[in-house]
């Protein structure tokens, strides 16, 4: 009898302190609740640079459940960088627009910052809690006016059946990826790793380089201001970054007339990845995006599917960065009509449900904590926690990006030497 008056109490006092806690931040057990009348009638439009966006577009489907009058458009805005400002002054401004942290440093852009809505702001209620911190950007003032919806990395994709078939493991050091290439070399692999690279723009030295060089900068304040303020001293912190894509090529890890064949860095990187010969395919997580579905398009993998995964490029031998950085942000428009309906549409979209499924069906990186929701990105989960970086926090600018990008180019395709690049140093335009 003690024993049943004890298990009663228990649950008593569990369902007592459930009931006054209430609903914590951030916990969506009990789904969403809309705060107005749900047959309010209204337009809401959202403006961005993709062509189409069907996981946008399956959201507006979810948020009609809930408020089946509201009318949700997605537009493409061509010279979308160009005319942002300019549409945001018309009478058709968006509702919600594409925007990007580098606007910030670009005066050009004022503009369009000044029409973003502090989506920080208590009153809106917009769980900001549900995005991994590093992802989200402050401004001086201490408010988010943009907040992201997908994330980015850079990596390389992996087929797995051919490390299994070959009796190898996937390298988690830059020691084991330098053995493997040499491995699947002995076996006739005429190019290990392969990627990108016609042109400075996502070629695949940059996708190298450019995490150990921020990897460098992080541990040294005065490196990044240097860097950042395009000073020629900081040439010599890129030494260790360009050194790798050096060694890459010139140790037979990467072919470069193999590479030199792929004719773009998105549909063409994943063809060619597809054709199944191909053990590293080195590219950004955009580019994976688009995996999923041309798995169809390929005649090689239809008739031959492997499993694949995307990992970071071990460039230590203590392993690979995770660079953890907004893909596509969304900002609102301050000024826009019914805005009102607008904040409650990005309080629908902002929670770790909604972004985990929009990032599923574009097959993008969520912003939220849980990277296991698409097993392709599941080895970045697993990156310990001081080797993820986000250049947003760190201060890494535009102009800094744009030194290593071209640097690692020219250095990976012998048009000048790494003591050239790095005396060269804020001269790369």
């Amino acid at each position: 009898m003690k024993k049943m008056i004890g298990i009663i109490l228990a649950i008593s006092i569990i369902a007592s302190l459930t009931a006054c806690g209430g609903k914590q931040a951030g916990d969506e057990s009990e789904g969403f609740t809309p705060a107005f009348d749900t047959n309010t009638s209204c337009s809401i439009t959202i403006a961005g640079t993709y062509d189409n966006f069907e996981a946008l577009e399956a959201e507006f489907d979810r948020f009609n459940e809930i408020y089946p009058n509201v009318q949700l458009n997605y537009v493409k805005l061509d010279d979308y960088n160009n005319i942002l400002g300019t549409v945001l002054e018309g009478s058709d401004a968006p509702n919600v627009f594409f925007s990007y942290t580098w606007m910030y440093e670009n005066a050009k852009y004022d503009q369009v910052i000044a029409h973003m809505e502090d989506l920080s702001d208590s009153s809106l209620n917009i769980n900001l809690g549900c995005i991994r911190p590093s992802l989200l950007n402050h401004d001086d003032a201490g408010h988010v006016m943009m907040v992201p919806v997908f994330s980015r990395s850079y990596g390389m994709l992996v087929n797995n059946d051919l490390f299994e078939k070959e009796g190898l493991s996937v390298p988690a050091t830059w020691t084991e990826l330098i053995n493997v290439c040499e491995e699947f070399s002995k076996k006739g692999y005429s190019s290990p790793m392969m990627g990108y690279s016609q042109n400075s723009s996502s070629c695949f030295m940059y996708t190298v380089a450019y995490p150990l060089f921020a990897a460098t900068l992080s541990d040294n304040p005065e490196a990044l201001a240097l860097a950042n303020e395009l000073d020629p001293a900081a040439g010599e912190y890129m030494r260790p970054a360009l050194e790798k894509v050096q060694q890459l090529i010139q140790s037979g890890c990467i072919d470069l007339n193999e590479c030199d064949t792929i004719e773009d860095n998105y549909t063409q990187v994943i063809l060619r990845f597809f054709e199944g010969d191909v053990p590293m395919m080195i590219c950004a997580g955009d580019t994976v995006s688009g995996t999923k579905k041309r798995e169809s398009q390929s005649e090689a993998f239809s008739a031959s599917p492997f499993d694949y995964t995307f990992v970071p490029i071990p460039l230590t031998d203590e392993g690979g960065y995770f660079i953890d950085s907004p893909s596509v942000e969304f900002s609102v428009n301050k000024d826009c009509d019914n805005l009102d309906m607008t904040n409650e549409f990005m309080r629908f979209l902002i929670s770790n449900t909604e972004l985990d499924e929009m990032a599923s069906v574009k097959r993008l990186v969520t912003p939220t904590a849980d990277l296991s929701f698409d097993s392709v990105y599941a080895p970045f989960g697993q990156v310990p926690s001081e080797r993820i970086l986000s250049p947003e926090v760190l201060g890494i600018t535009d102009s800094l990006t744009t030194q290593i990008r071209i640097a690692a180019f020219q250095v990976g395709k012998g048009d000048i030497t790494i003591d050239d690049a790095v005396a060269m140093y804020g001269t790369f335009e």
